[in-house]
């Protein structure tokens, strides 16, 4: 190299050398001092000089003024990176981590395959957003369902070939879920309910007594089975003009023989366990039940004296029997609250069927009505409607019209008001009058299963499906989301505006308005956790859940999969929480 080109070299070296640079002075009993210093030359000698001290800063923005002083090219974080793609993943993941703790892939197929990946995407599905096999598939790919799941290429004809995959597997995943949660000699909770359709050509759809208040069109019928807790464990479908005692039987031979129950005690409602069936049970060994007598047999106790209202003065429980139910026994209930609230329905019926009579009235005396067959079917229509007909006699002519009262019907039927009485074939010593009545109760457990499946979360109405077999492997899929939905709101009680003293209802009187504990009504009244941070529901806490996103980011200009990178979003304290009480509350 020339000689005169080396000292120039040299010198553009010491001139990049030398310059402002950060110096970390460091203290012995104090933290250190951080100077921005300036290197000079003075003549050949190299000095510093002190430009600025940053000790007052902090850490991160020295580093920051170090890079620059070092020529790193910094620049905005906004054209750093870019964000190519944002997928809700924190409600799915929140439903994959309880799907996991349940075992639930295991319990669905014991290898992994295709049509168990779409199982399981379809049941996280319908927790999160349900609708049709059509819409599941366009919105999953809104989520990072889709990719956690393995079902991106997934079809609305490969959801139907794997719904009639599960169907062919639904005794063996109803065994195992007898096995897990059903115990001998423990509670079997069961309860009919019904759902309209849409189309004509099911061979299930019946017209039939609807609940769902969609009178006249066709519909199924399912029966829930489920645990004293309310989780679900078996759904059967019937056609939707079957009576509810004719499912009964095939659940306790189901009981018996599939999953190998040898007793249990059954709990149904009084138009379930009728007396037909409660024949047939005593011809069962070892199964016991518990139900509820009917308004006409509870207005026969009262008639031959048996049963006294005045009884109820200073208590509102008692245990008696009678020569009509032999080897049973029966517990007689008064709730006060019921009775008012009978007591006010009535009066307001009876106000409004006199209302609608006396605008008949009035316009037979006019003349502008006449024909007593005509004036009858008005005067039908409206006792028809309120359900009036037995508290009214009625007077109908061609040309004239009255009614009255009947004063002692309506005094001795609310007489009645609020008494209820359990029947009962399990003997004291294994449980006493007020358990038998808390166990009658908790058929609110099933009757939350279907409000649940039905309206709030699982939607599993209308029924859109054609085929028998697809109604049906539809409805089992429902159930095995509520399934697991169950199990996210045990964990999620302390998040959520649920009582979480769920040992106390053991304790509380049976017959009494259920009463939350103070710390309920405290969640209920400030709607915060004490620090801050809101009480949810169960869609709301799904909804919060969802703003956890995963951002596929690329350095801007960049083409290729490989040069993408995932980007989280930090979780805020009931995010992880939320996440927290799935990994650790026990199953």
């Amino acid at each position: 190299m020339h000689k005169a080109t080396k000292k120039l070299y040299i010198k553009v070296l010491l001139l990049y050398i030398v310059g402002m640079h950060i110096h970390i002075v460091p203290n012995r009993k104090a933290a250190p001092t951080i100077l921005l210093r300036e290197s000079y030359r003075e003549g050949k000698k190299v000095k510093k000089r002190t430009l600025a001290n940053l000790s007052s800063l902090p850490m991160a923005q020295i580093e920051i003024i170090r890079a620059a002083l070092n020529g790193v090219d910094l620049r905005p974080v906004t054209e750093s990176f870019e964000i190519t793609r944002s997928l809700a993943q924190g409600h799915v993941q929140a439903v994959a981590l309880m799907m996991k703790r349940l075992g639930l892939a295991s319990l669905v197929a014991s290898q992994p395959c295709g049509e168990r990946d779409l199982v399981l995407a379809m049941i996280a599905a319908r927790i999160l957003a349900p609708g049709t096999k059509l819409a599941t598939t366009r919105w999953w790919h809104t989520t990072t369902l889709a990719e956690d799941f393995e079902v991106t290429q997934a079809s609305e004809n490969d959801c139907y070939a794997a719904m009639d995959w599960l169907l062919k597997r639904q005794d063996r995943i109803q065994k195992t879920l007898a096995t897990r949660h059903l115990t001998e000699s423990g509670l079997v909770l069961y309860d009919l309910s019904s759902s309209y359709f849409e189309g004509s050509t099911c061979p299930l759809a019946k017209r039939g007594y609807s609940r769902d208040g969609q009178h006249g069109t066709l519909q199924v019928e399912y029966g829930l089975m489920t645990d004293g807790r309310g989780c679900p464990v078996a759904i059967s479908v019937h056609e939707g003009n079957v009576a509810d005692p004719t499912t009964l039987m095939p659940e306790i031979q189901r009981l018996k023989t599939d999953f190998g129950m040898e007793q249990f005690v059954m709990v149904g409602d009084r138009g379930m366990i009728a007396q037909k069936a409660i024949d047939a049970l005593r011809e069962q060994d070892g199964i016991d039940w518990i139900t509820a007598l009917k308004g006409v047999s509870i207005r026969a106790l009262v008639e031959d004296k048996t049963l006294q209202p005045e009884l109820f003065d200073e208590r509102n429980l008692l245990e008696f029997s009678h020569p009509d139910y032999p080897g049973e026994r029966l517990v007689a209930c008064r709730n006060p609250e019921l009775q008012k609230l009978r007591g006010h329905k009535r009066a307001d019926l009876l106000a409004a069927t006199e209302e609608s009579l006396q605008k008949i009235q009035v316009r037979v005396e006019a003349g502008r009505l006449t024909g007593r067959d005509h004036i009858g079917l008005k005067v039908g229509a409206i006792v028809n409607r309120y359900k009036m007909a037995k508290h009214f006699t009625l007077d109908i002519q061609d040309t004239t019209f009255s009614f009255t009262r009947k004063t002692e019907a309506i005094t001795a039927e609310a007489a009645l008001d609020g008494i209820y009485i359990i029947r009962t074939s399990v003997v004291a010593e294994r449980m006493d009058a007020a358990t038998c009545v808390r166990h009658y109760k908790s058929l609110a457990q099933v009757e939350r299963a279907f409000r649940s499946m039905k309206t709030l979360d699982l939607k599993i109405r209308p029924i859109h499906h054609r085929l028998a077999d697809r109604v049906k492997a539809h409805i089992f899929l429902c159930m095995l989301a509520y399934y697991v939905e169950w199990h996210l709101r045990a964990a999620w009680r302390e998040l959520m505006f649920t009582d979480e003293d769920q040992a106390a209802k053991t304790t509380r009187d049976p017959v009494a308005p259920a009463q939350r504990s103070r710390a309920a009504k405290r969640k209920a009244s400030r709607q915060q956790q004490d620090d801050g941070t809101p009480i949810h529901s169960f869609q709301t806490l799904l909804a919060e859940l969802a703003t956890v996103t995963r951002n596929t980011c690329r350095v801007p200009h960049t083409e290729g999969e490989a040069s993408t990178f995932p980007v989280l979003t930090i979780l805020n304290a009931p995010q992880k929480r939320a996440y927290e009480l799935i990994e650790t509350t026990p199953m």
